[in-house]
Order: C-alpha cells, then structure tokens, then sequence
C-alpha cells in the first residue's frame, strides 16, 4: 500500500547549515512546501521510505532533512546520512519490525526505462504487503538564468513549464520524452520522477499532483509536489 508520494528538490542551500539566512529567504516558499510535506509524511505513518535520487549525498540528505525528521521517534537507520544505495533496476526489500529508508541512486538510463523499473518495484511492495512512502528527489532545469550554474538555454524554462503542465495533465507518454523533446534543459530530477511515477501506475490507486511550490531564483527550478492518493487499490 502506498501512503505517501511527492517530488522534492535536493538543493544544499536550503539547510541552515549550509545556506545564508539571505539565501534562504529566496527559497522561502520552497522550504515552507517541505515542511509541509513532513507533515503530512508524519501522518501517513509508513512501513518504508523509499527515495530516488540522481544524486548521492545531498540528494538524499536534504529531502530526509525536512521530511523524514518529522517521523515520530523512529529509528532511521539511514538517515542523515544514508548509504548503500541501491540501483533502481534490481531493488532487494526486506520486511522489518522498524521504519526503514530505502534510498535508491537512479542511473543514465531514459526515463522510461525508470518508469518502467518503477513498476517493477510496486510489486515487490505489494508481495510484502508494506505500507510505503516515496519521494523523488531533482532538481528541475538548471539554465534558467545566465547567473545559474550552467547558464541560460531556452530549453531550460521551456522543459520546467511542460514537465508542470504534463504533471497535472497525466500525460505520461509526453513526461518521459521530456528529455528529448528539450535536450539542452540541464535537468538532473527527470529519472527519479520517472520512477515514482512508475510505482504510482503499476499500483492502480488514483493519484492527483498537488503542486506547492515552484521557484528558480539560482537559476535552477525547484519543484515540490504532494500527490494526493486515494486508497482504492486495483488488483495487478
């Protein structure tokens, strides 16, 4: 059963310990869309957290700060600092008596070779009848701005509104060409997204993309979602 499902972006600056109280004021509403989701990650109570991202490290680090901190005493055997990352294309699962983050570090592959890989993980979930929650950890076009890291190219601000509008569409098919359809878009979260959208599809529970905030003040768009489930389940 799935719980809880969102996309997270993973930039360090928005940890007190990393970025300026300056800083962080720009991404305020970034921030203030976290804090909500660990919330309501808090309330869904799972069995399992299992996050994506492109990254090792900060990609993992900055979403459990916000999100998995919010779990009542738990004991997070992974966080903060998770390690032995597991590749998306051969997930193992145990079933344990503890709430356990299971971080997954997604490859080159395409998104929809993820996507694909994403459905396949559902049903090692439902086997063990677990009650997980995920989290897609990227970032969004990072050449948004000629002051960001890598510039500015069309592609960048082109690829942020379509991924947006395909989201709340569920225009699946279009959302894993993105990458193709905007190859200069220097985009880093499309795979993690791709493959929780994956899990979400092979589950068969209905699922509407809730999206709290997006802003790209560094030139680099951070995107946050909370999806709404609904618990009617379809047999696979």
């Amino acid at each position: 059963m799935l719980s809880f499902a969102c996309f997270s972006p993973h930039p360090p600056i928005l940890l007190p310990s990393v970025g300026s109280q300056e800083d962080r004021e720009k991404v305020k509403n970034t921030i203030e869309s976290l804090e909500k989701l660990g919330n309501e990650l808090r309330k869904a109570d799972p069995d399992i957290l299992i996050i994506s991202s492109p990254h090792p490290d900060w990609g993992f680090n900055v979403p459990l700060y916000f999100l998995a901190s919010k779990i009542k005493n738990q004991n997070l055997k992974l966080y903060p600092n998770p390690q032995n990352y597991q590749s998306p294309n051969n997930v193992l699962i145990e079933r344990s008596n503890r709430f356990t983050i299971l971080p997954i570090l997604t490859t080159l592959d395409s998104p929809k070779q993820h996507f694909k890989w994403g459905k396949d993980l559902y049903q090692k979930i439902k086997n063990l009848k677990l009650k997980a929650s995920l989290i897609a950890s990227g970032d969004m076009s990072h050449c948004l701005k000629p002051e960001g890291p890598y510039g500015f190219h069309p592609d960048g601000p082109k690829f942020d509104k379509d991924l947006i509008k395909c989201l709340n569409e569920k225009n699946i098919e279009r959302f894993l060409m993105l990458d193709d359809i905007y190859p200069n878009s220097a985009n880093c979260g499309l795979r993690s997204f791709s493959f929780l959208l994956g899990i979400l599809e092979q589950s068969g529970i209905k699922w509407q993309p809730n999206i709290l905030s997006y802003e790209g003040p560094f030139g680099v768009g951070y995107l946050v979602v909370d999806f709404k489930l609904r618990h009617k389940i379809i047999n696979n």
